[in-house]
C-alpha cells in the first residue's frame, strides 16, 4: 500500500507519463517502500523531492538513420534519459533491442538512480538505447548503426556530464564502435566518457564479469546472513548473455551447481552442471542459440523449447534475462520447488505479485538495484582508472567489487532493520538508495 502522501504523487506520474507501464511499475515499487522515510523526514515532502526524482532532468529522443549491406535505408529511434545528477555525472547503460521505447528507458534510468546511490560511489542515474536489433546483423551493419547513433549522442556526453556503458545488445564490440566515433567527432581521447571498453584502449579488468560476479557475491552474503552458503546448492539462472554467463561462473566457484539457463527460444537443463566453457563458446564466440549447447553437450543436457526456465526446481534462482520474467505463477512454482533465495541479475525481472509471494514465503529476495549493482560499481572503478591514467589487476578489481557488494548488502540489511522491516531487502535498498539522493538534492537547492 502507498503512504497517503504518495498516492497523489503516483497518480500524477500515471497522468503525465501515459502508456509507460514499466516506468509506472518501477516508480510504484520505490514509492511503496519509502513511506517510513517520509515519516522520519518531513523535509523531503516539503521540498517536493519525490516529485523531482520522478521527473527526469533531461529526455533526449533522436532519429538514427543507417544503411544495411544491401544499400537499404533503415530508420531507428535513439534515446538518452538523463534522470538525476545529484550525486555525480549521469551513469547507465545503452540498450539495443526492438522492445526499447521511452517507457523502458525511463524505468531503467529511474532504477539506475537508486542502484548507483547504493554503491556509495559518486555517480548519478541515466539510461539510453535504441529500438535497433543487432541480432542477425553483420559486423559492418552494427558498426554503421553505432556510428550513426553516436553522431547524435556525442553532444550530450562527457566524463563530467554523462557516461554511458553497455546493456542488452551492447557488448564490447558495440562499445568499441561507439567510442571510436566519439573520439573521431570530438577530436579528444576522453577514455572516461564511456565504460565497458576493451582492455587495449582504457577498459577495466572485471568489467565484463562485474554484474554476474557481483550478483553472486550479493546472494552469497544473503545466504551467509541465514547461516548457509552456495556450497552444494542447486541453482537456476535465466538468460545466457554476459550477466548470466558470469553469474554461472562465479556461482560454480562459490560451490553452487547451476543446472539450467535459457535464451529467448527456450532453456537447457544440465544436471551435471552447466559447462561454462561450452556456453561461452556458443554464446560469446559463435553468437549461437542455447539449443546448440544441448546438441554439443550430449546426453547430459536436455533442451526444452518455448517454455520458462523457472519450472526447473532449485534452491537459488537468479533471473538474469529481462524485466517481468518471474510473475506470480513462476514465483509460486519456485517456492514449491524449494527456493530459499532469489538474486536479481536483471533489472526488475520479478513482478510485484512475484515479489509478494517470495516475501510471504520467507524467501531471501535480493532486489535488482542492490543485487546487480556490481556492473555499474565496476564502471565507476573504470572511470577512476581512466581519470588517474591507471590500470588495476584482475585480482585487485575483483576484491574491490566483492567489498562493494558486501557493503551494499550490509547497507540494505541495516536500513531495513532501522525502519522496522528486518530482512526486507526491497525496503532496505529503496530507502537507503533514496535517502542518499534526497539528502544531496536538499543540499543542492531547487535545481
Amino acid at each position: 500500500m502507498l503512504h497517503e502522501k504518495l498516492q497523489s504523487i503516483y497518480d500524477n506520474v500515471l497522468r503525465r507519463n501515459p502508456g509507460e507501464t514499466e516506468f509506472h511499475q518501477a516508480v510504484r515499487e520505490v514509492l511503496e517502500s519509502i513511506g517510513p522515510a517520509l515519516g522520519k523526514h518531513p523535509e523531503y515532502a516539503e521540498s517536493k523531492i519525490i516529485e523531482r526524482i520522478c521527473e527526469p532532468e533531461r529526455q533526449i529522443i533522436f532519429r538514427v538513420p543507417w544503411e544495411d549491406d544491401r544499400g537499404e535505408v533503415h530508420i531507428n529511434r535513439g534515446f538518452r534519459v538523463e534522470f538525476n545528477s545529484a550525486l555525480g555525472p549521469y551513469k547507465g547503460g545503452l540498450r539495443f533491442h526492438p522492445s526499447v521505447y521511452l517507457g523502458i528507458v525511463k524505468f531503467l534510468g529511474f532504477e539506475q538512480i537508486f542502484k548507483n546511490s547504493l554503491t556509495g560511489l559518486p555517480i548519478g542515474g541515466g539510461k539510453g538505447g535504441a529500438d535497433f536489433d543487432p541480432k542477425g546483423r553483420s559486423e559492418r551493419e552494427v558498426m554503421r548503426f553505432c556510428q550513426s547513433f553516436m553522431t547524435e549522442l556525442y553532444r550530450h556526453l562527457g566524463e563530467y556530464t554523462d557516461v554511458p556503458a553497455g546493456d542488452t545488445g551492447v557488448g564490447q564490440r558495440e562499445i568499441g564502435y561507439l567510442f571510436g566515433q566519439y573520439k573521431r567527432i570530438t577530436n579528444r581521447y576522453e577514455s572516461g566518457v564511456i565504460t565497458g571498453k576493451g582492455l587495449s584502449y582504457g577498459g577495466a579488468q572485471v568489467r565484463t564479469e562485474a554484474t554476474g560476479y557481483g550478483c553472486a557475491f550479493f546472494v552469497e552474503e544473503m545466504l551467509k546472513a541465514r547461516g548457509t552458503s552456495f556450497d552444494g546448492k542447486r541453482v537456476v539462472v535465466s538468460g545466457s548473455g554476459n550477466v548470466a554467463i558470469y553469474t554461472i561462473e562465479k556461482v560454480r566457484q562459490l560451490g553452487g551447481t547451476v543446472v539450467a539457463c535459457s535464451d529467448s527460444s527456450g532453456y537447457v537443463v544440465d544436471e551435471k552442471g552447466i559447462d561454462i566453457d561450452l556456453l561461452k563458446q556458443i554464446k560469446q564466440v559463435e553468437r549461437g542459440r542455447i539449443e546448440t549447447y544441448a546438441q554439443r553437450r550430449g546426453g547430459a543436457a536436455v533442451y526444452v523449447p518455448g517454455r520458462s526456465v523457472w519450472e526447473v526446481p532449485c534452491e537459488v534462482a537468479m533471473p538474469s534475462a529481462t524485466q517481468n520474467e518471474i510473475t506470480g505463477r513462476e514465483a509460486t512454482a519456485l517456492v514449491k520447488g524449494g527456493c530459499i533465495a532469489v538474486g536479481e541479475g536483471a533489472n526488475m525481472p520479478t513482478t510485484p505479485e512475484g515479489i509478494r509471494i517470495f516475501q510471504e514465503a520467507g524467501v531471501a529476495f535480493g532486489i535488482g538495484k542492490a543485487a546487480n549493482a556490481g556492473g555499474v560499481a565496476t564502471s565507476a572503478l573504470e572511470m577512476q582508472q581512466n581519470a588517474s591514467r591507471d590500470s588495476w589487476s584482475f585480482e585487485y578489481s575483483e576484491q574491490k567489487l566483492q567489498d562493494i557488494m558486501r557493503d551494499i548488502h550490509a547497507r540494505c540489511l541495516e536500513t531495513a532493520e532501522e525502519y522496522g522491516m528486518p530482512g526486507n531487502y526491497v525496503a532496505g535498498a529503496n530507502i537507503a538508495g533514496f535517502k542518499r539522493v534526497a539528502d544531496a538534492m536538499l543540499s543542492l537547492g531547487l535545481i
